[in-house]
């Protein structure tokens, strides 16, 4: 409080033990409004509704709402998701934080950046882009000196877009240390919960992808466009396309009949005929002497082995949707699949984030080591040892 005051002009002594980024937040505040401001300001209701209507974030807390919910009433906070520009989208607060909060404007629709509402959590996250606390008299409006809020930037695990924050506030004397681990896990929980048709570079749309070139989906399903059109192949069709797209530098025509049909008794006229059907389907842009396509080309298969190398664990699970190619009697593909699943895995236990560990657990429920191995590593206090000790504990029935 004797920082706040001072810097405010109350006080003989100017200067100011604030951390770095709370005056900086304060000089900027003082520029647009005084400490006594009563609440935040409103931005248009019909404009707010569309925006949360229209973006991820909306999907994504509507499939997470409960745990949120839950976490607000439980721990009688209010928490908040933001837009980029710190505009409150959504809202939820416990039976006593929910009255506070609408007092000073903290709802859906009012804007929160500093230089609207003064000093805050939310405004911290999302400019600093990093988890963000502000206590008590670091607010620089007085109308929250009484609170505290965690804050955590939401950002797409694919696009690295910051898609804004999601706060946690309560009253300062129900502060907790556990408070802005909390609101990271819900930004990755809310990570996880983002629409599949934003997972893909090239697939940020399932139903028209506007990118050109092809699009392969080959991970727990099955879906290809060219130049923004879906194709209809059938499943040879597509092993053969799949081997194509993970073979940029092509493939002769022998090397491709082993890659699809091991040893099975099957004449490489067959094949031809195939690829001919295939090239067709893509207008041409297959190339022979070797079999290459000549058009760009994505899949979600090398998006996952670039995160991996990259070191983003977190986003290659996330972007990991199941086995490649389910049910294919490619050899090669199969074997592909079988690496592919182990290099997750690996990567995993090497570094085990609670929140991919939990994403990895919707798609391997009985993997104990993973469970095992990432609880090794947290404090008994992280808030995630409790669901993934209920995920070993199910798992070990």
């Amino acid at each position: 409080m004797r920082a706040w005051t001072a810097f405010v002009g109350e006080a003989d002594d100017p200067v100011t033990t604030a951390r770095p980024e709370i005056i900086d937040s304060w000089a900027r505040s003082a520029a647009s409004l005084t400490p006594d401001v009563r609440e935040a300001p409103l931005a248009d209701e019909a404009e707010t509704a569309a925006y949360w209507n229209a973006s991820p974030l909306q999907a994504a807390v509507e499939r997470i709402q409960a745990e949120l919910r839950r976490t607000a009433e439980d721990g009688d906070l209010v928490v908040a998701v933001t837009d980029p520009q710190t505009r409150i989208l959504w809202t939820y607060g416990g039976r006593v934080m929910r009255r506070k909060a609408e007092s000073v404007n903290f709802v859906a629709g009012a804007r929160w950046d500093d230089q609207s509402a003064g000093t805050n959590a939310l405004d911290l996250a999302n400019r600093l882009a990093e988890p963000s606390m502000v206590f008590s008299a670091e607010h620089y409006a007085s109308m929250v000196h009484n609170w505290v809020c965690w804050a955590a930037p939401v950002v797409d695990p694919f696009t690295g877009a910051q898609l804004g924050v999601i706060d946690l506030s309560t009253t300062w004397d129900r502060t907790h240390p556990i408070g802005l681990a909390t609101a990271r896990m819900m930004a990755r929980l809310i990570e996880a919960a983002l629409p599949k048709s934003r997972s893909h570079p090239g697939l940020v749309d399932l139903e028209e992808p506007t990118e050109p070139g092809l699009v392969m989906r080959l991970l727990g399903t099955v879906e290809t466009w060219l130049d923004g059109q879906r194709l209809l192949l059938s499943r040879r069709q597509t092993e053969i396309l799949a081997l194509l797209a993970l073979h940029p530098e092509g493939l002769s025509l022998e090397q491709l009949h082993a890659l699809v049909y091991g040893d099975l008794a099957v004449t490489t006229s067959t094949l031809k005929a195939e690829v001919s059907h295939l090239r067709a389907s893509l207008g041409g842009q297959l190339a022979s002497r070797p079999y290459r396509l000549t058009t760009p080309v994505s899949t979600d298969v090398e998006l996952v082995l670039g995160l991996v190398r990259r070191g983003r664990v977190a986003a290659a699970v996330e972007a990991y949707g199941g086995d490649l190619l389910p049910g294919t009697n490619s050899p090669a593909l199969t074997e592909l699949a079988e690496q592919l699943a182990v290099t997750v895995r690996e990567a995993l236990l090497a570094d085990p984030d609670p929140d991919a560990v939990l994403r990895y657990a919707e798609r391997s429920p009985y993997d104990t080591q993973v469970f095992e191995v990432c609880l090794s590593r947290l404090s008994p206090t992280h808030p995630a040892v409790p669901l993934l000790k209920g995920r070993l504990a199910a798992a070990r029935q």
